[in-house]
Order: C-alpha cells, then structure tokens, then sequence
C-alpha cells in the first residue's frame, strides 16, 4: 500500500514553494519516525510515503493527519496502466471498503484523472469504464453521480493509484514555517488550545508556565508538561521553561492593593515572557486570553498588561465562546487533561473583588512599591528548562 499525502496552502507561494514543500517533507517524516520502514517522497503537488504495512497504515494515517499543512491523506493501491488490471483491482477495493463499514446496499461515482495524456482513456471515459466494470461485478451497488454514498478514485499520474477514503487532516501552514512565539502555557483549557492555532499558522512554539510552589503542586506542574506532550504532537518539538513565581506572587500580596493583584502578577509574566522570548529569538507572545471571559480579559485590562511589552502579543482565541474554545480542546485531545483538579497559579491569592476596567497609571503607581526588574531578574534567573516532544 501506499499514502497519498495531500497539502494545502503551500500551493499559492510561488517561488517560495520549494522551501515549503522541503519544511513540510522534514514534518512528515517526523511524525512516522516509529515506522522505521517508512519512506516519504514529493511529488508534483503531494507527498508519498510507502514501506507501511496494512497494519501500520491506521497509525500512520493518525500520526500524518496531525501534521500542519497537511490538508488529507488517502491509503492507496499502487496499479498497473492497464485497464484491465485497474478495473480487478478497483472492485476489490471496493468490496473490501463495504465489507469494512458493513455497506449492503449504496451509491457511488468513480472519479478519474488522467494526469499522463499518454493513457489511452480520457478521465471521462477512465471513470465511466470503472463505473460499468463495478455495476456489473457489484450488484448492490448502484450510480448516483449528484450525492453517491461514497466515491471511488482512480488517478493516472506517473504511476496509477486507486483509493476510496480521502480523510481530512488540520490543514494550516507547515511546522515552523512562520517565525517562533513564546506562549503562556497554564494548566487550563483555553492557553494549549492557543498555542495549537498559533502552530497552526506555522509558527514554531516555546512556551513559559508560571510554577507557584508549594501553592501550586508537582502534580500541577505535571499536567501542564502533559499538556505540552499533547499540542507537539502537532506543533513539533516545544521548549517549555517552567519560571518560580511565588515569591513574585507573595510581593503584590503583600505591597499592591488587592483588588489589583490580578492585573499586576500578569504584568509580570508579560515582562518575564518578553525576557525569555528575546533570549530564544521570538518575536512574538502567544496567549489563550478571550475578550470578557474574565477579570484580566477586559479590553482595557488587556491593554494594561500589552503597555510592559514592547513585542506583538497575539491573542488567537479572542473573539471565540468558550463552548467553541472547548469544541477545538476535544478534538484535539486536551480537554480531559486541562479539567483535571490542579490548582495553577492564577488561582492562587485571587482577590474576591478584582478590577475590571483598571487604569495605567494607577497600576504602575502600585507598581512603585515593588522591585520590579530585581524580580523580573530573578524570576528569569530560576527556569527550568524542559524539551517536550
């Protein structure tokens, strides 16, 4: 068998492509380096990868579905151009695809390409061949050429291939493609799901977790490193740096008023985060914050806490419902673990009555009473730096 590797967007870049077409082959192969048979190859406009068994072919297909800038995938039959021989092995994949999902009776329409004019069918004449061979040895089956059931393709390129799956992948841009950003990674559900649509775009994630402990548990700092685990399998390698911030923490409790605490302790991992970016050479903060979901989420909070960056802060979740934020958390497999029971950091002395609308000047007055730059040294000075993935 063979898998027929579909891309996007990478289409439109022109002379650029050939960079792109390389990035994205060095994903591949990345994501099936557990197949240690398997070889990746470019085409014009695809990749193929071969040497999987039937029995890889399911977890290969996984594995490939979750690479950026893959648009969808098909498991394929390598055949001879020759009608007959195309025509045999067609209904073959046929009858196994209905025995496979327990079809008796269905529609269906071939469709054919015939990219090598050299093959004495057109695509037209190609698909009505196949569609009458397949009546005739298939007789439950029947043709709908509007809204078939399911479709069988046949394609005539410098070989010939045959499939009847073609399953989506994520799409986007590939694996590093577009700069590097530095995502503030906690243990809820909205900041992997951030990192993941930033990713998405090609950007290339390092990622900083705020650690409090002993408020804040190993068990705490061990979810938000299985969090990691989870978004590179589609983001590729993650430079995670866990920072001490408890001592950060316990200053604006003790020194600020209370009711800015919030405000002020993301002030600082703005400034913490800028500091770690300007070290890996990122250009960018990534963070999961939605415009009104809460306190330090207001737009004048937010702009607030932008005013001790002078790097783009971007905000991929800012205009989306938490049950849409939650939607893209399942399906890309890390909602279970953000709900898991651990307390992070920004739960820890959280005011009962925080400011909504706070005003610039007043929080960096509050600000005066802290030694900000030994802090922000300090905090920096302590990461722990772990590579995931």
């Amino acid at each position: 068998m063979i898998l027929l590797v579909r891309y996007g967007e990478i289409h439109l870049k022109g002379q650029n492509r050939p960079h792109f077409e390389s990035l994205q082959l060095k994903a591949i192969k990345r994501a099936l380096r557990e197949f240690p048979n398997a070889v990746t190859q470019k085409g014009y406009g695809r990749f193929y990868v071969t040497g999987l068994t039937e029995e890889e072919m399911p977890r290969a297909v996984r594995a490939v579905c979750k690479v950026f800038g893959i648009h969808s995938v098909s498991p394929a039959v390598e055949m001879k151009k020759d009608i007959d021989s195309i025509g045999e092995t067609m209904i073959r994949l046929v009858r196994e695809y209905m025995e496979t999902k327990g079809i008796k009776e269905a529609s269906f329409k071939v469709q054919a390409k015939r990219a090598d004019k050299r093959f004495p069918l057109s695509s037209m004449q190609l698909a009505a061949e196949l569609g009458g061979r397949i009546l005739e040895a298939v007789p439950e089956l029947f043709v709908d050429v509007h809204e078939p059931d399911f479709n069988v393709y046949v394609e005539v390129r410098e070989q010939c291939y045959g499939y009847v799956d073609i399953i989506p992948a994520v799409g986007g841009m590939p694996q590093h493609s577009n700069g590097r950003a530095m995502l503030l990674l906690s243990g809820g559900i909205d900041s992997p799901v951030a990192g993941y649509m930033i990713a998405k775009r090609g950007v290339e994630i390092n990622a900083v977790h705020y650690h409090s402990f002993p408020y804040t548990s190993e068990a705490a700092k061990q979810k938000v490193i299985d969090l990691a685990k989870l978004v590179s399998e589609y983001a590729g390698r993650i430079h995670l740096n866990v920072v001490s911030f408890t001592d950060i923490q316990t200053q604006i409790y003790e020194k600020c008023p209370h009711e800015m605490l919030v405000i002020i302790m993301r002030r600082f991992m703005m400034r913490i985060a800028q500091k770690l970016a300007e070290k890996c050479g990122a250009q960018a903060i990534v963070t999961g914050e939605s415009i009104g979901q809460v306190a330090s989420q207001t737009m004048e909070s937010m702009y607030v806490t932008n005013s001790v960056v002078s790097m783009p802060v971007f905000r991929p979740l800012i205009g989306m419902d938490k049950l849409d934020i939650i939607g893209i958390a399942e399906k890309i497999g890390t909602y279970e673990t953000s709900i898991l029971p651990y307390e992070d950091c920004c739960t820890v002395f959280v005011p009962k009555h925080p400011l909504t609308r706070p005003k610039l000047d007043r929080i960096a007055e509050a600000e005066q009473a802290l030694d900000i730059d030994a802090l922000v040294e300090e905090a920096v000075e302590s990461v722990e730096h772990i590579v995931i993935g």
